[in-house]
């Protein structure tokens, strides 16, 4: 099968166009033929190995994993032995936790897949595992969101961002985005209730009150969350040495505050799927690659000025 590869660290230009061996089929997992991906920011942080502590875990001077990717939707292919809920024919979505999703088949536990709602395209459901199980989690498993409360969206515009958004207003929320000025039209067509634009805005010396505060982008400070809020969940990062900083004095602090990293699972999957299918929440999808051009989608979220999700189809 063919498949993105990355032998090195770097960065867009280190990525091949390459014929590989197909997976085997394990225990508890299933074979799917990918139809569509999305990428991440988690996928260039890995193809550069940075933070450089990553590489304790995705391998020291060059990577354990050859190919790249999380996101993906497509077709199931085959199906291990213990696995029950899915069969072959099935149209899935789900997240390779260990990458490998950048092929034409790719190979993962069952318990990280969920079924496609009827109707609902390959590249919209590609879109959602990653960014919208870490948006999910945050506000509702984290954030304990409740009918009512107030939260703020610090990135409400991004991957994260703009599922964090429509999942707020979903559970009754009312929601004060943080984007740039020229995005904001777009958080409100979303369902943002109110707009601060942080070009606009300093955010670190804004006063007002939320019950929750979630950070998408990872610039916030220790003090804003204290000063704005009334819990806070931490997920984006801009850099180690900063988020190094909040969680040394979220430590000394009584103020409740979560950092997590995502976990997937079909039960959520299934909820975001519902809330898809009842268009609860509608992906924005701001350009769509073609298979070989992964690189280019890469080089594109580098930038870090994507407006809802990018999408490879093959």
């Amino acid at each position: 099968m063919k498949a993105i590869t990355k032998r090195k660290y770097g960065g867009p230009e280190v990525l091949q166009l390459e014929e590989v061996e197909m997976p085997t089929v394990k225990d508890n997992h299933i074979l799917v033929k990918v139809m569509a991906n999305s990428v991440n920011p988690a996928d260039w942080h890995i193809l550069r190995g940075k933070p450089f502590l990553a590489r304790l875990s995705i391998g020291l001077l060059k990577p354990k994993q050859l190919i790249l990717g999380t996101d993906f939707s497509g077709i199931v292919e085959e199906v291990g032995t213990n696995v029950t809920t899915l069969n072959i024919g099935d149209k899935v979505f789900g997240e390779s936790i260990e990458g490998a999703a950048f092929a034409e088949y790719v190979c993962v536990p069952s318990k990280v897949c969920a079924k496609i709602p009827t109707n609902v395209d390959f590249p919209i459901m590609a879109s959602v595992s990653v960014a919208g199980l870490t948006a999910y989690q945050a506000l509702v498993t984290h954030g304990k969101i409740k009918a009512g409360e107030s939260v703020l969206i610090n990135g409400a515009s991004g991957g994260v961002g703009h599922f964090a958004v429509q999942i707020a207003k979903a559970h009754g929320a009312k929601v004060t985005a943080v984007c740039s000025s020229r995005n904001i039209d777009f958080v409100l067509s979303i369902g943002a209730d109110n707009v601060i634009a942080y070009n606009k805005v300093n955010i670190h010396e804004y006063n007002d009150n939320y019950d929750v505060i979630i950070d998408t982008h990872g610039n916030l400070k220790h003090d804003d969350y204290t000063r704005m809020g009334n819990r806070g969940v931490l997920v984006g990062f801009t850099t180690m040495g900063h988020m190094f900083s909040v969680l040394f004095k979220k430590a000394f602090s009584k103020f409740p505050l979560t950092q997590f990293t995502a976990e997937a699972n079909t039960q959520d999957l299934e909820t975001l799927a519902l809330l898809i299918k009842e268009e609860k929440i509608k992906v924005h999808i701001e350009k769509t690659y073609p298979y070989t051009q992964i690189p280019d989608a890469i080089a594109h979220i580098e930038k870090m000025r994507t407006r809802g999700k990018v999408v490879i189809v093959s």
